[in-house]
């Protein structure tokens, strides 16, 4: 039996979010070049999204491009720049087919005109789709958005739009990229990897995490799924004891 129909359709996250981990070392198993597991990955992505679809999750964040990506080789940059857009502009009619509205996080205007050309167009051709949410994080780093949002909130606080004692975490959240998403359920790294690396930082604060050992380019909808039944055999506190979790059930 699939591990799809194991599931608990109740207790599916609203929020997932992924570090698409191992593309490199992939690549170089297959004595290929790092180039080569990017393009694989994208197999993965629709593996992953179609994965979410079926199961009913509303967001789904892809952690795709870091600023500290910005210091790679010049060529793999190249590369993965012109792999997003070709990619974006051939799967926008498939996103409109199964209802996924796209989005994204992070300093995009940081990214190459032809790039941010294709991916706005894509934006704004699935804005009114409902049924999941695809966020790319591109050019995205968590202690950037922060440091951002602190400078936003200073700058209204001087202006009288808010005054200091308004400061609370949820208007902290307000402020960030992810305002209008709720914080990820579920957190998946692939490839071995434990650790964030400057994703989401604020928003991870109550997700649970889940490691796998899988490399990016052969993770497939099972391996989506064993995240998710993972996640719903965990219990999930947020700081409440057990015995108060059974009687709010």
């Amino acid at each position: 039996m699939s591990i799809e129909h194991t599931l608990n359709k109740d207790r599916v996250p609203k929020h997932v979010a992924i570090i698409m981990d191992g593309n490199g070392r992939w690549a170089k198993e297959q004595g290929e070049d790092r180039v080569f597991g990017h393009i694989s990955g994208v197999h993965s992505v629709r593996e992953a999204l179609t994965a979410a679809t079926k199961i009913g999750v509303e967001y789904l964040t892809l952690y795709t491009f870091s600023t500290e990506n910005w210091n790679r080789p010049k060529e793999e940059i190249d590369a993965l720049m012109d792999l997003l857009v070709r990619t974006i502009a051939s799967e926008v009619d498939s996103l409109n087919e199964n209802k996924v509205r796209l989005t994204t996080i992070g300093d995009t205007s940081s990214l190459p005109e032809s790039c941010l050309e294709t991916l706005n167009k894509a934006k704004e051709k699935t804005k009114n789709n409902k049924k999941i949410t695809l966020i790319l994080a591109l050019s995205y780093s968590s202690r950037l958005e922060l440091a951002e949002a602190v400078k936003q909130i200073s700058s209204d606080i001087e202006a009288n739009k808010i005054q200091s004692n308004e400061i609370n975490e949820q208007l902290i959240s307000s402020y960030l990229s992810t305002s209008d998403i709720p914080d990820p359920d579920l957190l998946i790294r692939t490839s071995g990897e434990i650790r964030i690396s400057n994703f989401l930082l604020w928003q991870i604060a109550y997700s649970e995490l889940y490691f796998t050992e899988t490399l990016w380019p052969n993770f497939k909808e099972e391996h989506f799924f064993k995240a998710i039944q993972e996640y719903q055999q965990r219990e999930r506190r947020f700081g409440k004891t057990s015995a108060q979790i059974i009687e709010n059930e």
